[in-house]
This record gives C-alpha cells, structure tokens and sequence, in this order.
C-alpha cells in the first residue's frame, strides 16, 4: 500500500482483512454462472436451463461468511453436471495457450535470468483473467511489472535454506511465464508444480500442459486431486496435502489460491504471487486495484 508521497510498502508486516465475500462478489459471480453456463453448451434451451440453475446454486450458497471460491466452485459443478460438459472452457483454454505463447516469446527478452526478474515474468503471465478481453490482456503485458507489496528479498532469503517448493498454478496460459521462474527455483531446490485435478474456470489442468508442450519441461507436476476454483482442503487428494505439509515453501499463483489460502492458520512459508484484479482482493491487501503483489505469509 502506497504509503505517505506515494512510496510502495515494502518489505514490511503484511496486514489484510478475512477473504470472505463481499457486496462485490455477489455481481462478478451472476456474471460468472452466466459466462459458463453460455460455453457449456450451444443448445439454447439448455443453456437458459443452466443459467437458472447457476444462478439458483448461487442465491442457496451466497454467504457472507464464507470464500467466494466456495460459491465459485459449485456453480461451476451444477452447470458442468447440468450441461455434461466437463470442461466448458476448454476452447477460450486453448486460444489462451496460443495467445499466452505468443506473447510470452514477444515480452521475454525485457526480463533478465535473475530471481526477480523471472518473478516478474511469472506475476506478469497473471495479467490473464477469462472475463478481459485479449486486447486488454495484450496492452497490460507490454507495461512494466511494479510491486505495490514486495517481498522477494524476504522469499530470496527462505529460498537459500528451502530443500522443496510446492508451485500452485493458476490459469493455463500462465505455464509459459511460469516456466522461466521454476527453473530459476531449481538451482536451490526441488520444485512440484500443482495443476487442478479436475477442469475449472480456465486453471490449468494436466491435459492443459500437455497440450501447451511443457509437460516435460515443467519437471514433477501433481495435481490438488479437485476442481475446486483455488484450494479445497475436503476434496483434494492426499498427495496434495503430504506435499503441502512437506513442503518448505509455497510459491502460490493468483487470487484463487490467495482467496482460499489466507484463510488457513499456515504460516511462515506461503508466497503470494498475483495481480489484484478485482476489489475485494484489493481491499484485502490494501492495495489498489490492478496493483502487482508478492508477499509472504
């Protein structure tokens, strides 16, 4: 949070508010059931059927007591069991891979081989979102990438003594820009990236990865066992959860995992690594909107 003459806070105890829903979330999740609901399918009828019963699951589970992934995740289940379509954004996740490889060879050169800068690069790839539109998308990645809450040196330091580092992923495109930072990270340690078990929104899945070309240049990949949008600790897998607690550092992209996680009593070795691309996140961490943020937890 810019402090007094506009100075980013750096460096310093991180302090935020509860991640739970607020008067914003109700608008962006309509948005939302809607959004998937119409990519689901292409039947008409079936598609007004969806909508309604996305937006019924969401006036049954809209609390203010709980994370808006929560609500997220079962309006996405409702109309992929409705629909019988598994994976509704599988298309706008493969015209997101081509778009993201392509804009990820065009902006790659600016960023050095450093640790921050290949930071950078991945929080950068985070400038995605399936609710903007690609232009807007391509005209955010050609500005700089400025950390309103810069933490590096703080993960920097933990890095020299971490033996394993868990990478949560966040949407597919990001793969690309991620790339550049897990192997950067594998000079100090070893490194599991973690894919959704399960499609979601438009998070990366291992068929996603496959489909982008890296799995092989990824390394050891597992997947959170679920398709919860971000980290639902009832329905991911085991192995998820023993690689969690084994862990020395969490490397964990996007609002999702931040919305999910920050809610847990885990402390001392979570980095956050997003863009703020809604209010309630901003209002959160106490940034502005659109802001760049690494810290830890």
């Amino acid at each position: 949070m810019p402090g007094k003459g506009g100075v980013p806070r750096t460096n310093v105890i991180w302090e935020r508010e509860k991640m739970k829903v607020s008067t914003y979330c109700r608008q962006c999740l309509e948005k939302l059931a809607r959004q998937a609901a119409e990519i689901a399918t292409p039947d008409s009828e079936l598609r007004a059927e969806a909508i309604k019963a996305g937006l019924n699951t969401l006036d049954r589970n809209f609390s203010y007591n709980k994370v808006a992934t929560e609500i997220a995740t079962e309006v996405h289940r409702v109309i992929k069991r409705l629909t019988h379509n598994p994976d509704p954004y599988r298309e706008m996740k493969a015209k997101e891979l081509k778009m993201s490889q392509r804009l990820f060879r065009e902006v790659r050169p600016y960023y050095g081989e450093d640790l921050r800068s290949c930071i950078k690069l991945s929080t950068l790839g985070n400038t995605i979102d399936f609710f903007k539109e690609p232009d807007k998308v391509k005209e955010e990645m050609k500005k700089p990438v400025e950390f309103v809450i810069d933490q590096i040196d703080g993960f920097e330091k933990k890095l020299r003594s971490a033996k394993k580092v868990l990478y949560l992923a966040d949407n597919a495109g990001e793969c690309f820009f991620d790339l550049p930072l897990i192997n950067k990270i594998r000079e100090k340690a070893q490194v599991i990236y973690v894919v959704k078990g399960s499609p979601v929104q438009d998070d990366i899945t291992l068929e996603d990865l496959s489909r982008a070309g890296l799995r092989e240049e990824i390394g050891e990949v597992i997947t959170t066992g679920s398709d919860a949008v971000g980290i639902d600790f009832p329905s991911a897998s085991e192995e998820f959860k023993t690689q969690l607690e084994l862990a020395d550092l969490v490397f964990a992209k996007g609002m999702g995992n931040y919305e999910t996680l920050s809610e847990q009593p885990i402390h001392g070795k979570i980095v956050y690594c997003l863009m703020a691309k809604c209010q309630p996140i901003a209002d959160s961490l106490k940034v502005p909107l659109n802001s760049y943020v690494v810290m830890l937890q």
